[in-house]
């Protein structure tokens, strides 16, 4: 591949997701292209480039994107945000009007897991929420993720991730060697595509967003973008979950870090007028 044709594939991709692929990461094109490039008929990384240089290249593009969208997740992974989450619903359905439903984003929901576990989450809390309806949108921007994650079945070694027995065993149900999540936790979660460099005011407004291990593959201009989209989603009283290894420093002064908790961010309050 020269380097022409690698800065070409390269922008392409950031454009479409925001990902970004430095000059070592050559090496993704080609193990996770291979697939492509041989049902397609394609020589190589280079005659791939001239394709997509061609007119009616959109659906090459965007499966050329999804191949290269990294897909890893598991259920309750990291944990801490889940830990907090079981302290904030009844917080927030506390000062919500009769009637409201919460509603939770999960954005780069892969195929499903943490929005399973929100869903989890919330159901594990009972008279807490004093019958609150709780409304979870799961996007992203891979359509095979999420026709895995509508379909809520996954293989054991799935299941066994960070899931404990007594939940797999109260809120899946066993098909031969795989696990489907319970009906009435799938009709919690709406399963959207959509793509973080888009508009989200679509999406409606939020109590609280997940937006998990996704920023680390951006640059610092597209993640302040991202930044200040979800913080214009998410109520005042809400809360952002980001990764562990993510922040908001230096990014956007419109998220601030919750006081003694890692990866929790909550919307920056007005700064008081003097005089």
């Amino acid at each position: 591949m020269t380097p022409d044709s690698f800065n070409f594939l390269a922008g392409l991709v950031k454009v479409r997701s925001g990902i970004v692929l430095t000059a070592d990461k050559g090496y993704m094109l080609e193990t996770r292209l291979g697939t492509m490039l041989r049902r397609e008929g394609i020589a190589g990384l280079d005659a791939l480039a001239l394709r997509l240089r061609a007119p009616r290249s959109e659906a090459l593009a965007a499966e050329m994107v999804e191949a290269l969208t990294t897909n890893e997740s598991s259920f309750f992974r990291d944990g801490k945000p889940f830990e907090h989450l079981k302290k904030l619903l009844p917080k927030l359905a506390a000062a919500r009007p009769p009637g409201q439903a919460i509603r939770i984003w999960s954005a780069a929901c892969s195929s499903g897991q943490e929005a399973y576990s929100i869903a989890i989450t919330a159901v594990g809390l009972g008279a807490a929420l004093a019958g609150r309806r709780v409304e979870i949108v799961g996007t992203d921007l891979s359509q095979e993720m999420l026709q895995r994650a509508r379909e809520g079945v996954y293989t054991q070694f799935e299941v066994q991730r960070g899931l404990p027995v007594q939940m797999l065993v109260k809120h899946f149900r066993q098909e031969g060697t795989r696990w489907q999540v319970a009906p009435e936790l799938r009709a919690m979660v709406c399963w959207q595509a959509f793509n973080l460099l888009d508009d989200p005011r679509g999406l409606g407004r939020f109590d609280v967003v997940f937006c998990r291990n996704v920023l680390i593959y951006f640059d610092a201009p597209t993640k302040s973008r991202v930044l200040a989209a979800l913080a214009s989603l998410v109520a005042a009283d809400g809360v952002v979950y980001l990764g562990g290894a993510e922040t908001v420093l230096g990014l956007t002064d419109r998220l601030v870090p919750t006081p003694g908790e890692r990866g929790v961010y909550e919307a920056a309050r007005p700064a008081a007028r003097t005089g």
